[in-house]
């Protein structure tokens, strides 16, 4: 398939999931708009160097996704949007009496306000060009829970029920809004966290992935950002015009337990 013509924006995009995403996306054609809160020169040569390889139109915008002016801001920036994928993120851990007030207001605002101010923002513009498709990327977090993780734990379920919401305000047009839900996914920054893990639990690296990082991943093996980026295009393909206001689970049977 080719997603050439269409402009895609992937929110916190500099790195990990979102960069994965946006070179598959550009893989299939699509113009892409990178995303994150810094502005610095690898953030540019990012989008260069994307450019480059898959022949199409990539540029960084800075957007500080905490605030929702900055989110509609991105999107009026990028100037067009017929595919927006909402991925920006963070993550903070503590008991529910013992969490930040701060640590709180900022997941909520990143993980979940975000995707409310981007997608209205956008919906004009994939209606005045008669097609388009959100993605927004939920979390295995989005479908079950785990201890310590209350603000991250909620903002997914919201970003779960807005997904529907969309969806159901725009089934009769050429828009469709789904959610991913991954599991664990190896970034560099959960490749950066394995020697760590290997030295307090005293196990080699095999060992500490299988029985201490993914315990909760019946496969035992991560998902990859490459399968998260085939799953996104998949998702703005004409195969999947009809499958809106739902989840798609790539966690290696993590929520079929």
């Amino acid at each position: 398939m080719t997603l050439s013509g269409k402009t895609a924006i992937v929110t916190g995009s500099n790195s990990g999931i979102g960069l994965g995403i946006a070179q598959e996306l550009a893989r299939a054609g699509a113009d892409v708009v990178l995303n994150s809160f810094t502005d610095r020169a690898e953030d540019h040569a990012l989008a260069s160097d994307m450019a480059q390889e898959h022949g199409v139109r990539v540029r960084y915008i800075k957007a500080d996704l905490s605030s929702a002016d900055a989110c509609r801001g991105l999107i009026a920036e990028a100037g067009a949007c017929d595919i927006l994928v909402n991925n920006a993120g963070i993550q903070h851990v503590a008991p529910v009496d013992q969490f930040p007030v701060e640590k709180w207001d900022a997941i909520i605002a990143i993980n979940l306000s975000s995707a409310f101010h981007t997608t209205a923002a956008a919906l004009p513009m994939m209606r005045a060009a008669g097609w388009g498709r959100i993605v927004n990327i939920a979390s295995a977090h989005g479908l079950t829970a785990s201890s310590y993780k209350s603000a991250y734990v909620a903002a997914k379920h919201g970003v779960v029920g807005l997904t529907k919401t969309v969806a159901l305000e725009t089934a009769e047009e050429a828009i469709t809004c789904n959610a991913i839900c991954p599991g664990y996914v190896l970034t560099p920054l959960v490749e950066a966290q394995i020697p760590d893990q290997m030295k307090a639990h005293g196990m080699d690296r095999d060992r500490v992935i299988r029985e201490v990082m993914l315990a909760r991943q019946p496969s035992r093996q991560f998902a990859t950002v490459e399968q998260l980026g085939g799953t996104t295009v998949f998702l703005c393909s004409d195969a999947a015009a009809q499958i809106t206001g739902t989840t798609i689970s790539v966690d290696g049977g993590w929520t079929a337990l």
